[in-house]
């Protein structure tokens, strides 16, 4: 099957579902063109900012679209085959995962930008409060540490071309510093020096450019024997920074730059398959049962995971994006076509695994190689670029979705840790990324000296991206009753908020399950290393919190609820 037909098809797709079924929903939400924004009423120039909407989706996007609709499909598309994978990706997407975002984001905006914990308050009490609270901690932990490993990884990435080997992740890593002071520039830039917004761009875009080419000049590498740790604690570091400085600074002026980079990115890969002449060389189906994941049902779904949903992207919405939403009408195309977009970027990303036979040698690398390595051939087919940029661009396009996620992981944990623990001032801010960022420090420690079974070291975010998925998937069904709750206090029950939410509450509730009894087994027999019992612990607290949300949720049902709002 050509690629061509396949990315047309799920575009044209997106396409209709947006005009079709995200308006939709969205009129039933009963969004004003008029009605002032938390955005307006509360502006301060720091957190609450009316922004466009094309910077906005910008910016959105480069939050939500991390590594998870990058890592979860090639992963899939090699264990299960990229049939049931691409069925996934854009029907989970349509329907669960674009109406999650877009619904979160509205319920925010209708309470004066409230997070989703406070909607439990008001909704459901302060026993719904603590719950969801203490899950999005701990969900949040898990975005941290398997996108911290991650991008190590692809920061230690080589090449070899003929008889040479590349530190191809050393030139990356030059490169994403040197994106990140170049996100810094431009907020002084457009906020100091008052630069306006099309001379900034006409300046700073060609200078992206620039730093891939000037990044694989000057590779940064460790001569150490486990560098990607040392990149993570780095990139940790990094995260601690990035979380308490002002967003003008960093978080918009980078949202900025990385989501028209990712839309360059997408411009170019699609141009790519149209024209590229490649077909779908890589099996559809393999099996029902992967030996490394487990059954198609679960893990097909929460390998994927942020691919088709994901339940951090509730928690962008009702935290930064809601704060710069101008218009309530901006709301379908921020919050439900932010997600397609991040649909098209999980069916690229599966695309670099059909484009190849079983067994390939391309296919034995990481997904971040991989990925990197397809969207290379995706631009060469179209620009006819030197191997070495392409594959710099492609890798810089990787470490571009996770940045932007990283940080605003670790800032979300420190507002909650502060209210959780009633935090406050410099010391408390401090205090509150500390504990976050504690618990990822230590697993990238533990796993330091992780191997496969032949002895290969094994990195960390494979040993956690089954949990991760997991807790990511569960807290979106959870998001859903929730967004249910509300919606059914102002109007009456939403069965587009009711049945994704029982789906994914069900499906990971499932995989955790099964995570736990795996885990339990491992150190029943004395087989399991320190992040075994660490992974046990906290599935078996996931499941504990989600099990107790559901049972208070189920006994709110038979009482009044508040009225609307």
């Amino acid at each position: 099957m050509p690629l061509a037909f396949v990315g047309l098809a799920c575009a044209a797709l997106f396409l209709l579902a947006f005009r079709f079924y995200g308006l939709r929903v969205a009129r039933r939400y009963q969004l004003s063109a008029t009605a002032k924004t938390p955005a307006e009423r509360f502006a301060d120039g720091v957190d609450f900012v009316p922004t466009k909407r094309p910077i906005l989706l910008a910016q959105h996007f480069a939050s939500i679209a991390a590594a998870g609709p990058v890592v979860g499909p090639i992963t899939a598309g090699l264990y299960f085959g990229w049939g049931p994978s691409l069925l996934w990706i854009v029907f989970g997407t349509i329907f669960i995962g674009a109406i999650h975002d877009f619904s979160s984001l509205v319920a925010s905006i209708k309470h004066d930008a409230k997070s989703l914990p406070e909607l439990a308050r008001q909704y459901l009490g302060p026993q719904a409060y603590a719950l969801v609270m203490t899950f999005i901690w701990l969900s949040l932990v898990y975005v941290v540490i398997a996108f911290t490993d991650v991008t190590a990884q692809a920061f230690v990435a080589r090449e070899t071309w003929g008889d040479t080997q590349h530190d191809i992740g050393g030139g990356v890593a030059t490169s994403s510093l040197l994106y990140l002071l170049l996100s810094v520039l431009l907020g002084l830039a457009l906020t100091k020096w008052r630069v306006p917004l099309w001379l900034a761009t006409l300046l700073f875009f060609p200078a992206l450019v620039g730093i891939i080419v000037w990044g694989q000049l000057l590779p940064i590498t460790f001569a150490v024997a486990r560098p990607a740790v040392l990149w993570g604690v780095i990139i940790l570091a990094y995260c601690a920074v990035a979380s308490v400085l002002p967003m003008w600074l960093l978080l918009q002026p980078r949202g900025y730059l990385g989501g028209y980079f990712l839309y360059i990115v997408l411009a170019f890969g699609l141009l790519g398959v149209i024209f590229g002449g490649y077909k779908a060389e890589y099996p559809a189906f393999l099996a029902w049962r992967a030996e490394n994941l487990g059954t198609l049902y679960p893990f097909l779904f929460i390998t994927i995971a942020c691919g088709a949903c994901s339940g951090f992207h509730g928690l962008v919405c009702s935290g930064t994006t809601c704060k710069q939403l101008h218009k309530e009408t901006h709301a379908p195309l921020v919050g439900y076509g932010g997600m397609l977009l991040e649909g098209v970027v999980a069916v690229m990303a599966l695309m670099t695994v059909m484009m190849w036979p079983a067994g390939a040698a391309e296919l034995k690398k990481s997904p971040s190689e991989i990925y990197a390595g397809g969207i290379a051939h995706f631009v060469h087919a179209v620009l006819g670029l030197p191997r070495e940029q392409v594959l710099a661009f492609g890798m810089l396009a990787f470490t571009t979705f996770v940045y932007d996620t990283l940080d605003v992981a670790t800032r979300l944990g420190r507002y909650l840790m502060e209210e959780l623990l009633g935090l406050k001032g410099r010391r408390g801010k401090w205090l509150a990324t500390g504990i976050t960022l504690g618990l990822p420090l230590a697993y990238l420690l533990l796993g330091a000296n992780l191997q496969d079974a032949l002895g290969a070291a094994k990195p960390v975010w494979l040993v956690v991206w089954p949990l991760f998925g997991s807790s990511n998937q569960l807290l979106a069904g959870l998001t859903f009753l929730l967004l249910a709750a509300w919606f059914r206090a102002r109007h009456r029950w939403a069965p587009w908020l009711v049945l994704p939410g029982f789906f994914m509450f069900g499906t990971t509730a499932v995989a955790l399950v099964i995570q736990s009894w795996r885990a339990l087994q491992r150190s029943l027999g004395g087989q399991a290393t320190a992040i075994d019992l660490v992974n046990l612990t906290l599935a078996l607290a996931l499941l504990a919190t989600a099990a107790a949300f559901l049972a208070f949720w189920l006994r709110r049902l038979g009482r009044p609820l508040p009225p609307p709002v």
